[in-house]
Order: C-alpha cells, then structure tokens, then sequence
C-alpha cells in the first residue's frame, strides 16, 4: 500500500500524527502461512520482506534494520531459535512475533529465550489467526509512534485478547 494512501485510513492518532509502517520480516518455509501474513500486514500499510527460511532470514538480519520478525519455530533447514540466537547477537531491537505450530511449551522456551536476550515477543499459535495477527501489528505501530499500546476492534478493548496469545 503506498504511503500517500495512508491519510484515506481511519485512524484514532491525535490530529497531525502519521501512520508509521512497519518493516515486517516474515520468517516461514510454509508459502500459504508466508502470503496470508504478507497479505494482512500489507492491507495494514506495513513494509514487507520475506525469508522462507533458517539462512535466509539470517541474511536479511544482517543487511537490513526490521522493526518487527514473524517467526515459524520449525523452518525446512533448521530451527527458528537460531533466527533467534542470531537475533540476540545482533542485538535486535524490534518486537518478535513466534507463529508457530509447536505446542505451547515449546513456544514457552523460545519466549523464556528471548526475554533473557531483551527481546519483546508474543506468540500466536498455527492455524494462524489474522485478526490477532492485525491486532499484534497495529499495537506494535502505536508503540513505535509512542503511543499507548491499546487498540479497539469493533469497539471492544482487545488488549486482553492479545495477553492470552502472548501466554
């Protein structure tokens, strides 16, 4: 979506203050995961970059600055925590968003990981859940611009929904 449409959006920003897309990247060897989260961070005005795998993404980590990672924990040539490992040594400072299959004890050691390293994640468990997923990414944006972190969907506060994902 080109950035001069952003102004057609409803929004709830004080007067004067601009959307601020994300760079996304989206880290999954699973192509119809990888398009519905494209597709959806897209239609929200984000900046999308795609890597359907372990190397790939490492790349990318390295070349370029994200503002926030989705992240499959099982990728065809290995595992997501060593996206994560190389995240930490980077010293990344975006949000991370595990989407992943696994069960939740799984997605605990990752998070437990990546809280030890200082970095922010939330997990949203497969099949995927755009809704939630649009919810992660507009807070996200708020936070980036500095605004409080609390985003209403169909006039409900959904903060909490986005607490029981993160759990």
């Amino acid at each position: 979506m080109p950035r001069s449409s952003f102004s057609s959006l409803p929004s709830n920003l004080p007067d004067g203050a601009e959307r601020r897309a994300l760079q996304l990247l989206v880290v999954d060897d699973d192509g119809t995961q990888r398009s519905l989260i494209t597709v959806a961070a897209k239609q929200a005005g984000h900046e999308v970059t795609v890597a359907p795998s372990v190397a790939e993404a490492i790349e990318k980590l390295r070349t370029a600055r994200f503002d926030c990672v989705t992240l499959d924990l099982v990728l065809e040539d290995g595992d997501g925590m060593d996206v994560l490992g190389e995240m930490a040594k980077a010293k990344f400072g975006g949000a991370l968003i595990v989407v992943s299959g696994m069960d939740g004890k799984r997605r605990s050691a990752a998070r437990s990981f990546a809280r030890s390293v200082g970095i922010e994640l939330q997990s949203l468990p497969k099949p995927l859940d755009l809704a939630a997923l649009r919810i992660s990414l507009a807070n996200l944006g708020k936070t980036a611009m500095g605004l409080p972190a609390i985003h209403t969907w169909g006039g409900v506060a959904t903060d909490a929904i986005v607490e029981r994902h993160r759990a």
